[in-house]
């Protein structure tokens, strides 16, 4: 009796919980919008756009090898959880010049989980400062256009975050050289902005069926 009692705290549980939380109850709210219409990756990549997706945007810059450790927190604590929920996707921001260091990057990435849903934009500094100013954020690109922060942008193209942080007040962004910031606070955030979608699919899905 005890061990069932045991299995079931450890595997039932959580899985309740977890698709309870995806449910899209109104308890959860709204992500709030930070910057509206950013500017879109379209205008880089024409293969590519942050409109009808959620989008995790990043910047790796020039020394991907350094941000590899950035890369795979982000990869074990986010994308493995969500990357298959229909119109998400992870996008990537390199200078130029870097095809091989992501090549080596996304087939190392790739011996954990399936990698379609990383995409690597490459593009120009002019093109890479455009973008990520268009974000209107309190956060500063370094001088090789990287930034360890990783941002939401949702299916209309607008860019959410916190306004009330505990710690930063107005969050524009998720640092993922923090283990501990993914697990505590993108997730929950992450959780939100697609119990949202699920919630408006349903009300949309139910419209219909009058």
């Amino acid at each position: 009796m005890k061990k069932t009692v045991v299995l079931v705290a450890l595997f039932v549980l959580p899985i309740v919980a977890y698709l309870f939380f995806l449910s899209g109850t109104n308890n959860f709210g709204r992500l709030p919008t930070l910057t509206e219409n950013v500017v879109d990756i379209d205008d880089v990549d024409s293969g590519v756009s942050f409109k009808d997706k959620i989008t995790i945007l990043g910047f790796l810059g020039r020394d991907v090898q350094l941000k590899k450790a950035n890369a795979f927190n982000l990869n074990q604590k986010i994308y493995k959880r969500f990357y298959e929920f229909n119109d998400f996707q992870f996008i990537m921001m390199v200078p130029e010049g870097m095809e091989s260091e992501v090549a080596a990057l996304k087939s190392e990435l790739g011996t954990f989980t399936d990698t379609q849903k990383w995409v690597f934009v490459f593009a120009k500094e002019l093109e890479i400062r455009t973008v990520f100013e268009g974000l209107e954020t309190d956060l500063k690109l370094n001088t090789d256009l990287s930034t360890p922060y990783v941002f939401i942008i949702d299916k209309d193209g607008n860019l959410r975050g916190r306004t009330d942080d505990e710690d930063e007040g107005t969050k524009y962004g998720f640092d993922t050289t923090s283990v501990a910031e993914l697990n505590n606070k993108m997730e929950d955030d992450v959780k939100i902005i697609l119990a949202e979608y699920r919630l408006a699919l349903k009300k949309n899905t139910a419209r219909r069926d009058k």
